[in-house]
């Protein structure tokens, strides 16, 4: 323990030496927490549209007026010629184009049926679908007012209907934030676990220090476990800021136990500064340290169900998932801050994550050679 201590003084004397670390220690968290949640955001607003009204009828018009109020869409281009709108979307002035036929109005009296078509612009894919999707909602509920409305003139005999109320359990006004801000945690906590040590032993070899190291009599488990152990509480003293700016600025509070979470990030941090120990024992320099680790941390988050749900991924995307560790953390998180899970909910994943944990850093240690 004497000669770990040692270790350890002189890796904490090393990192807050470097101004460096001490930015992405300090200065990283609060970055990234203040523009990430802004902007991953996954609701579409400001769709363009383009629309081509062949009726001019009150219907028409009042379908349209309850499209641009909705929020979600603004009205770019508006006449009869379907030619002119597509050319909207040719020079990328429109994203959507809604055109109402002829006697669109004279039809749904008439024959209680009409037909409208949607052109999008599938170019960017998520605001092509998404944009239709919300206007094909406000078109259905634009449809049930007209069928109210008529029930009450009457135009149409009173039907029975069903009564459907939902509650969205968790995050009841489906606020995007409270999703992704504990994924936005896990992502500043994986960075100090993996970029931070995978250049950690690197720096050794390109300053000639770690051949002082290694002419000392220092156990290898002990050199490996002086450059983990720092990196490691600043790790949660990092998830600890990460939660104090989301409490402050967006009201972010775990329903679950910070206790239970930091269990987790504990065992979590193990693995991946595990990860970062073994990239830095192979790599022969700082920049192929970094661009190795950027790459497959990179892989990792994608495939992570950080930005998008595991089940729409590909088969082997899924396998693939069951070896990312940040899958399982940005999991518990979600678990534990938005419903409120223990550590008997989490358990089987704190289990897995231990695993790449005895494993990573047991490579580490065994791969780190004190003569080359």
């Amino acid at each position: 323990m004497r000669t770990l201590m040692f270790l350890l003084q002189k890796e904490f004397r090393q990192i807050f030496r470097d101004p460096a670390i001490l930015r992405v220690i300090f200065v990283v968290p609060l970055l990234q927490l203040l523009l990430l949640p802004w902007t991953a955001d996954y609701e579409v607003r400001n769709v363009r549209l383009a629309v081509v009204d062949n009726d001019h009828g009150t219907y028409a018009r009042q379908l349209v007026a309850k499209i641009t109020s909705s929020g979600y869409f603004k009205l770019d281009h508006y006449s009869n010629s379907y030619n002119k709108a597509f050319t909207e979307i040719e020079k990328n002035k429109a994203d959507i184009v809604l055109e109402i036929p002829h006697n669109f109005q004279r039809d749904l009296i008439r024959n209680n049926e009409s037909t409208l078509f949607i052109a999008a612009n599938a170019i960017n894919a998520v605001k092509a679908g998404l944009g239709s999707s919300y206007l094909q909602s406000i078109i259905r509920d634009f449809n049930q007012e007209v069928r109210d409305e008529w029930i009450q003139t009457p135009r149409l005999s009173p039907e029975i209907t069903i009564d459907i109320r939902a509650a969205n359990w968790y995050n009841p006004l489906m606020n995007y934030k409270y999703f992704m801000v504990p994924g936005i945690l896990v992502m500043l906590v994986t960075i100090v676990g993996s970029f931070l040590t995978s250049m950690n032993i690197v720096k050794e070899k390109e300053k000639g220090t770690i051949e002082q190291i290694n002419a000392t009599p220092v156990k290898k488990y002990h050199f490996i476990l002086g450059k983990l152990i720092p990196f490691w509480v600043i790790g949660l003293l990092i998830l600890a800021i990460g939660f104090i700016i989301a409490w402050m600025l967006y009201g972010i509070v775990p329903v679950g136990s910070l206790f239970t979470i930091y269990i987790f990030a504990a065992v979590y941090l193990m693995a991946i500064l595990g990860y970062g120990l073994l990239i830095s024992t192979f790599a022969s320099s700082q920049q192929q340290a970094m661009l190795v680790t950027f790459f497959i941390f990179m892989v990792f988050v994608l495939l992570a169900g950080l930005f998008t749900p595991i089940d729409s991924m590909p088969l082997w995307a899924q396998w693939f998932t069951r070896i990312n560790p940040i899958t399982y953390f940005v999991e518990v998180m979600r678990l534990v801050v938005l419903k409120g899970g223990s550590i008997s909910d989490i358990a089987p994943l704190i289990f897995k994550v231990l695993i790449f944990a005895v494993v990573l850093n047991t490579w580490a240690v065994l791969s780190y050679r004190k003569r080359s």
